[in-house]
């Protein structure tokens, strides 16, 4: 126990940063709230908050797991560590497992994120609402796009973690008390998967398998302290609990200076880990779960990128986003759709116009068709007649009496029509009768 304490106290220390005291812009954020954002915790979640030695304002912080598909509130105890006080389901979060890369790609978030009261949302159209802060500093460091991605109610997701209303006024109010208690600043954790050593060892052959690791390091010394880490980027990744020497910063993009780590911390650490080996090697051994599927990185991130830039205009698109296949194949699905908006209403409107001009057009063409048809008839039967006229009626000669006899009792109805019969038949087989 000693040994947790100095971890714990370790953790106090490098945290401290985020526990600034109540200021008027906290104050204000939170005067003057619609109804909603007034609700306040169950009287359930506030007698387990007493027994677990949780003041009501004590600071707060979530972790995120999209394949368990469950977000949890930690709240800190009197001794300064936290503890799990809420679990919710997720209603629904959209993408695969992996890191958000751009604007459109459709992908939730994963890694460390900060929320601070200008962050929170009491007015959302989604009914409340927070902006996790990406991108953050690893992400911009990185290349990586994208703006307002929300933990929010109304259960829809686009690339946010979307909740029920009635969860996200319990997780709502956690956060809005512990700004009001005087944290400046609440964590946000996101995460894959639970970074177990069985999970791990599933996902090993994964492309975002580095990624994931570099997370667990934040993630492991979180489960060691049970403070949030302190988190820093340098060299484009994550770095955590890093105290700098000689007063140096950390620079996303630049070299990591010469830093050091609670020897306590260290410790703890090293022998987490010993242990972590052992069981992932003894995961890799063992049967597990197939993997749920990933993102295919920056590459298929572009490819549904398009796909929701032609559906913001509108267009008639897949009604699922494309995805990236193993071998490098595109996969599409075959029922097409368009999203029922502004945009895409506006779309269909001019779909239809089209539609019905191109329709006005084969008609006026067929009309003119049969009246031209109509004509050439009328043109040929009076040809026909003319010429009937002219003619005159012509002696028919004496037949022989043998070829009388010989020939078939309606040969003469066969010849009976005549010139003007001849031309109705040649005139009818012209036009189809």
């Amino acid at each position: 126990m000693p040994k947790l304490a100095s971890i714990a106290r370790s953790g106090l220390l490098i945290a401290a940063l985020a526990l600034a005291g109540c200021n008027n812009d906290v104050q204000s954020t939170f005067a003057g709230l619609t109804p909603r954002g007034e609700l306040h915790i169950p009287p359930k979640i506030l007698a387990e908050m007493k027994a677990k030695d949780m003041p009501r304002t004590s600071p707060v912080m979530a972790r995120i797991f999209k394949e368990e598909g469950k977000l949890e509130i930690w709240k800190q105890k009197s001794n300064g560590r936290y503890d799990i006080i809420a679990s919710y389901d997720i209603c629904k979060w959209s993408g695969k497992l992996g890191p958000k890369y751009i604007e459109g790609d459709r992908q939730a978030p994963e890694g460390f994120y900060t929320v601070r009261p200008g962050q929170m949302k009491p007015n959302s159209q989604y009914y409340l609402a927070f902006n996790i802060g990406y991108p953050n500093a690893y992400d911009r460091a990185n290349g990586r796009t994208g703006s307002n991605l929300m933990v929010h109610g109304a259960c829809s997701s686009s690339g946010c973690y979307s909740m029920t209303d009635a969860q996200i006024e319990q997780i709502y109010a956690f956060g809005r008390d512990a700004f009001v208690g005087g944290q400046s600043e609440f964590q946000v954790q996101a995460f894959p998967f639970r970074m177990t050593a069985a999970n791990m060892a599933r996902y090993r052959d994964d492309p975002n398998y580095e990624f994931w690791k570099m997370l667990k390091e934040g993630y492991d010394q979180f489960e060691i302290t049970k403070v949030p880490p302190k988190v820093d980027v340098c060299e484009k990744r994550y770095v955590f609990n890093q105290i700098p020497e000689n007063g140096a910063a950390f620079s996303p993009a630049g070299a990591c200076p010469a830093s050091t780590m609670p020897d306590s911390l260290k410790m703890a650490y090293q022998s987490y880990q010993a242990d972590y080996e052992k069981a992932f090697t003894s995961a890799i051994k063992s049967s597990t779960p197939e993997p749920a599927p990933t993102i295919a990185g920056l590459k298929e991130a572009n490819i549904v990128s398009d796909w929701s830039k032609q559906r913001a205009r509108g267009e008639r698109v897949p009604i699922e986003p494309p995805s990236l296949e193993a071998d490098g194949t595109i996969k599409v699905t075959n029922h097409m759709g368009r999203i029922d908006s502004p945009a895409g209403r506006r779309m269909a409107a001019l779909e239809a116009a089209e539609a019905e001009k191109k329709r006005l057009a084969e008609e006026k063409k067929r009309a003119a068709e049969e009246k031209a048809a109509a004509i050439a008839l009328a043109k040929a039967e009076k040809a026909a007649a003319e010429a009937l006229a002219k003619a005159g009626p012509a002696p028919a000669p004496a037949p022989d009496a043998s070829q009388v006899a010989e020939a078939p009792a309606d040969a003469a109805a066969a010849e009976k029509p005549g010139l003007l019969g001849g031309v109705r038949k040649r005139m009818a087989n012209l036009f189809g009768g």
